[in-house]
């Protein structure tokens, strides 16, 4: 689900009033502390935040500005908070590729002069077109990479820390290592399945797993975008369902509505079992334990589907 580029909009009012709230002596509580001399970052959602934290250990701290994973990201809000947060950080983490343009409104506005790692970007992946999947998080070699950068980031900022980040990256890296082995293993019991998604948000994943995606293209760009979905086409989507084309429904819970709702009771209708995944990262998990759990119910769901 891309954050609407009309969050602008929101933030320039931000941008208006964070001079007077600064005069008026309101404290930033979203701001990174910099105590110590740790670097501050700030990353568009806790995804990024939590990555930094596995690179940077206590050598930084992070401020994460999407954190509810009960949250729609297109409800998303910037403060003028965020704003002071994004000008005294370091290091700016987003994810690029058009998810979350409103960093690039908040850095604009913000008179500092962070480094940015766009993961987009760090992927290599190309990020033209209307069939570019910008939910680069669910693919664990562009977080390997957006991994390596932050390292390199860091070190450079505080070289005395290097061998602490390297280290850092070196174990997430592992912990990478093993999802993949785990998304390889799902590939060999069912390569070739067809799974229905409501949105692109975890296609990366599930082609790790080897599965096919049957859903047609412009459903899942309509329900993405919320434009709405003609009658033809729901009634293709929902015949993946009656035909047993699929053996898997996987749905974005950030984001339900009447689409979703109406290929969960088609998928329940016959007998398919189906998968919730989110955009940003459940309460007290971390990264790799959440795409753990991931592949862990896509596994499950497929066994007995």
């Amino acid at each position: 689900m891309r954050i609407p580029r009309t969050i602008g909009i929101v933030i320039a009012g931000v941008l208006a009033v964070s001079g007077s709230t600064a005069l008026a002596g309101c404290a930033p509580a979203a701001a990174p502390a910099r105590q110590d001399g740790r670097i501050a970052v700030v990353a568009s959602t806790s995804v990024y935040g939590d990555i930094a934290r596995a690179v940077g250990g206590s050598a930084i701290t992070v401020t994460s500005l999407i954190t509810d994973a009960s949250q729609d990201p297109h409800s998303f809000e910037a403060s003028a908070q965020d704003q002071l947060a994004v000008a005294k950080a370091d290091v700016v983490i987003e994810n690029g590729g058009g998810y979350d343009d409103f960093m690039t409104s908040l850095r604009s506005g913000s008179g500092g002069h962070p480094d940015v790692v766009d993961a987009v970007k760090v992927s290599g992946q190309n990020a033209g077109g209307d069939a570019f999947n910008e939910h680069v998080w669910y693919d664990f070699t562009a977080m390997g990479s957006v991994a390596e950068r932050l390292a390199e980031a860091f070190s450079t900022l505080a070289p005395a820390h290097r061998r602490d980040f390297t280290a850092g990256e070196a174990a997430f890296a592992a912990g990478l290592a093993g999802l993949q082995h785990d998304a390889a293993a799902v590939k060999q019991s069912h390569a070739g399945s067809g799974v229905a998604v409501t949105e692109p948000v975890p296609l990366y994943l599930l082609e790790a797993c080897g599965l096919e995606n049957k859903t047609p293209a412009a459903f899942s760009r309509a329900v993405e975008e919320g434009t709405g979905v003609a009658p033809a086409l729901m009634h293709a989507t929902l015949q993946l369902f009656v035909d047993k084309r699929v053996r898997l429904l996987v749905y974005n819970a950030q984001t339900s509505g009447p689409e979703t709702e109406q290929l969960r009771a088609a998928a329940k209708a016959s007998g398919i079992p189906a998968v919730a995944v989110t955009e940003t990262l459940p309460q007290g998990a971390s990264y790799l334990g959440w795409m753990g759990e991931n592949l862990a119910k896509i596994r499950a769901a497929l066994a007995h589907g």
